[in-house]
């Protein structure tokens, strides 16, 4: 019997080593939170394991008792059971020792809370406003407004070519922040809930549709940081990152004037004399990035679900009532409003797709330029 014994002590022991000297185990110390790279998020991390540390203590004792319990009266060493039925200096020290323990992780805690919740107006104020399946960032002071989409290749996702390093985890504008000023940021969503979380700073908020929420941050090392949408959102949940790059504060100041003259050039692009195929080629980018999902490359849509854009009466015939749409959405349906476009964006993609999978050439062919637009955003009397 003590052989048998031995011998799957043996096994369990050559096993254990293996494991051990495997040189693909896991990282075990990944598993734990990321301590991140800000005076708060350092904060929190240093709460988390405190917390850790007095649950494993607690364990240790409860299990020591337990097993003690368990050796100590068995039934060969008490074969006549105890007849006590309450011990009033047990069930005192029972109670207060755990509210003690309690009070003990309260504290700490309650002041990283107030740290963290912190409401007040930061040196830059960034509106973030989440959408399937991307986020609008509206630098609140300096007028400065765009859309952070995902930019893997499809063909990574689509397995064709090798993942790259940052798969799923790349953007085509990243959000740029002065190191050593208050970031704050105003959170909210406008379809759907997401969840804005970027590990690095301690920052997980919900961005629900109608709500705002606020986290901010203060970042001393210059550097790129990633994050994701972490609510579950729609199909594409898994394809709307968070970027954000931390610079020296002329790099910013830099990078903020020509946001701005960017801005003016655009404006002043609905003025623009607009020809069909200058139209048509803006709006065929737009129309990647923010149509082919749910109405599909050939316009042809999702049977049940999206309407077909080609051979569409209303996009063949009625320049009007396409410009409402876009402008508006449709209510009840799966069609949201796409305002936040620019005049010379929704001029661009309306033309699109009037123009497109032989619409011109069924419809009235009318080109919608940016100047329509305005007009349609201008109250009406």
């Amino acid at each position: 019997m003590l052989l048998k014994y031995l011998g799957k002590f043996q096994y369990l022991s050559i096993a254990a080593l293996m494991l051990i000297a495997n040189p693909i185990k896991a990282d075990w110390f990944a598993l734990n939170m990321t301590r991140g790279i800000t005076d708060i998020s350092n904060e929190v991390f240093e709460l988390h394991m405190l917390i850790f540390w007095i649950c494993v203590a607690i364990g240790v004792v409860v299990f020591a008792v337990m097993f003690y319990s368990m050796y100590a009266h068995t039934k060969k060493k008490n074969p006549v059971a105890a007849t006590f039925h309450e011990n009033t200096k047990v069930e005192i020290a029972w109670t207060i020792i755990p509210f003690l323990i309690l009070i003990a992780m309260a504290i700490p805690a309650s002041k990283t809370l107030v740290k963290i919740y912190d409401d007040e107006a930061g040196d830059v104020n960034i509106q973030v406003t989440g959408y399937q399946w991307k986020w609008q960032y509206n630098y609140l002071e300096d007028d400065i407004s765009f859309f952070a989409n995902l930019s893997t290749d499809a063909d990574e996702i689509y397995n064709l070519v090798p993942k790259g390093e940052n798969y799923l985890q790349e953007v085509d504008e990243m959000v740029l922040i002065p190191v050593g000023k208050k970031i704050r940021f105003l959170i909210t969503a406008n379809d759907v809930i997401h969840s804005w979380w970027m590990p690095d700073f301690a920052i997980k908020q919900d961005a629900i549709p109608g709500f705002v929420n606020t986290a901010w941050t203060k970042v001393d090392v210059p550097g790129i940081y990633r994050g994701k949408c972490t609510e579950l959102c729609g199909k594409n949940h898994g394809f709307m990152p968070i970027v954000v790059k931390a610079v020296e504060q002329d790099e910013y100041d830099q990078w903020v004037s020509e946001k701005k003259n960017v801005a003016m050039k655009l404006a002043e692009l609905t003025t623009k004399e607009w020809t069909t195929q200058e139209l048509v080629d803006r709006g065929e980018d737009v129309y990647a990035l923010n149509c082919v999902a749910c109405h599909q490359t050939n316009g042809q849509g999702i049977s049940g679900i999206f309407p077909a854009l080609a051979g569409s009466d209303i996009v063949l015939n009625n320049k009007e009532k396409n410009i409402e749409i876009l402008m508006e959405g449709v209510q009840g349906a799966a069609m949201n409003s796409f305002s936040y476009l620019s005049e010379v964006e929704l001029a661009a993609v309306i033309t699109y797709t009037r123009q497109e999978w032989g619409n011109a050439e069924n419809g009235d062919g009318e080109i919608v330029i940016p100047k329509d637009i305005v007009d349609y955003k201008q109250p009406k009397i």
